[in-house]
């Protein structure tokens, strides 16, 4: 499975406050240099996470011999992990608030590295399956923390080169965790596909330890455990059915089961939250426009069309193309360097053109390049998948960068911890959802043609499904101001 990135203050003073305005000067400049360097401490265990998530699948076949299980079997590891996961996301707000985000960001740290250490020392399925549900765990917690500790280490005129910094994992290590484990696997063992977590996980707590600073939220409530219980049990469920729904064999009643006790359950937690005077999660992000379009509607819809593409482009290759694995590879590298070269102009460009125009005209861009996608064939020149790969990559970069600072931009320090986890259950959500619709149309157009496997028209569906709701999603983002979050772009002094 394939699965969760501030502005520039200018400080005037009076020409009697000189030695002040310098003073302020340097100053932001350390702030700037600061918000930076906890922003890529916080990347550099992102990078971890979400390394591990992908580069386990291509190991799955070895450790299933290893075991002496069949290979299908494998596959509890990937949905324990989710759904612990799943489980303790709605938890990882208050813990920060409660005992330190710093605090918890490292215990989540520690907890994720151990349990790699006893993934890779497992003997048997039971033994890795437990291990997997640590894992999970430590998961959890790591993507909310991280992110509350960046927004508290920088200012809205740092937002967009922090958030850009915390988002490149989640661009490159899905591309880079299949072929790395795949070199692994094929040249050391499986073990190392979980060993590899270890000194990038001790570098990461090493990392947090010297630079990021402490932070404790003061008159901190008890712990919402109605809430906890309800908003974690409505997110498992929703993933497991969702998981399910792409590789499960004992009909639809189950997954539909599990799908409408996850909304039930969802709701009522969300009726609870609204009633109790101090819920685990606080919904009043949601009232901000910006907050709400970026991580509930537009935003959920766009992240379900480009999350769908690193599923559907490797089968593309493999099945549509009869590729191997190591050319299918070569492919998703030139995907991979195009999320990587839209870094250098993201704070520019947002700065230049504005939330708005920037999340429509770019997502537009991102589906229509998904839609090209679907017209790929064997024999079309290679330098024309490689320019479609390159710009699809673009656009996904500056979408993800674009969408996930926006839902910051206006959000009060209160409301931070909420936002922050919030916006990781939706993201999970939205993962697993493009994943879904995109083999559920590939599972139709294979039975409404009668065959056993996915041809090019069956690939060509899925793509023109997925790029139609990135389109309509697109155009969604026209209902923001013109000048919606530009305190941080820097959009409304550009233009002034």
């Amino acid at each position: 499975m394939p699965s969760i990135h501030f502005e520039d203050i200018a400080f005037h003073v009076g020409s009697l406050m000189t030695a002040l305005g310098t003073a302020e000067t340097g100053g932001d400049a350390e702030s700037i240099r600061r918000a930076k360097v906890v922003a890529l401490v916080v990347a550099v265990s992102f990078f971890m996470q979400i390394l591990d998530g992908t580069i386990v699948t291509t190991s799955l076949p070895q450790m299933a011999a290893s075991f002496g299980v069949q290979p299908v079997s494998m596959s509890i590891g990937i949905t324990v992990y989710m759904l612990t996961m799943a489980a303790f996301i709605p938890l990882s707000g208050w813990l920060g608030d409660r005992y330190g985000a710093r605090r918890v960001f490292m215990a989540s740290i520690a907890v994720f590295t151990i349990a790699s250490l006893f993934c890779a020392l497992s003997d048997g399925l039971v033994e890795f399956v437990i291990a997997r549900a640590v894992q999970g765990a430590g998961s959890a917690l790591m993507t909310p923390v991280g992110r509350i500790i960046v927004l508290k280490n920088a200012r809205k005129s740092e937002l967009v080169q922090a958030i850009a910094l915390i988002t490149w994992p989640a661009l490159t290590a899905p591309v880079v965790g299949p072929l790395l484990g795949g070199f692994i696997t094929t040249y050391a063992s499986w073990h190392w596909n979980f060993l590899i977590n270890l000194p990038i996980g001790i570098l990461g707590m090493a990392l947090v330890l010297r630079f990021v600073p402490e932070q404790r939220e003061e008159n901190v409530g008890r712990l919402d455990v109605r809430g906890f219980v309800m908003s974690a049990s409505g997110l498992t469920f929703l993933l497991a059915a969702l998981e399910l729904s792409v590789k499960w064999d004992g009909g639809v009643l189950p997954i539909l089961l599990m799908l409408v006790a996850g909304l039930v359950l969802s709701f009522l937690a969300t009726r609870h939250f609204r009633k109790v005077s101090n819920p685990l999660l606080d919904l009043s992000a949601f009232r901000v426009q910006t907050y709400a379009i970026a991580t509930l509607s537009a935003g959920t819809a766009s992240r379900v069309a480009i999350n769908a593409t690193p599923f559907l482009l490797p089968l593309l290759f493999q099945l549509g193309f009869g590729l191997s694995s190591i050319e299918a590879g070569a492919y998703l590298l030139v995907y991979f360097l195009g999320n990587l070269g839209m870094k250098a102009i993201t704070t520019p460009l947002l700065a230049k053109l504005g939330f708005r125009t920037v999340l429509w005209l770019n997502g537009l861009v991102a589906a229509l390049s998904i839609v090209a996608c679907g017209f790929m064939a064997p024999e079309t020149p290679r330098l024309v998948i490689y320019a479609l790969l390159f710009i699809a990559g673009l656009s996904r970069s500056m979408e993800f960068t674009a969408l996930n600072t926006l839902a910051f931009a206006d959000i009060d320090p209160a409301q931070r911890s909420s936002a922050s986890t919030l916006s990781s259950m939706l993201q999970q959500v939205s993962m697993l959802l493009g994943v879904a619709i995109a083999a559920a149309v590939l599972n139709v157009s294979v039975a409404v043609r009668g065959t056993e496997s996915p041809a090019l028209m069956d690939f060509r569906w899925a793509f023109l499904v997925v790029g139609a709701i990135g389109i309509v999603s697109s155009l969604r983002f026209l209902r923001l101001q013109p000048d919606a979050g530009a305190e941080v772009s820097g959009h409304k002094r550009a233009h002034r």
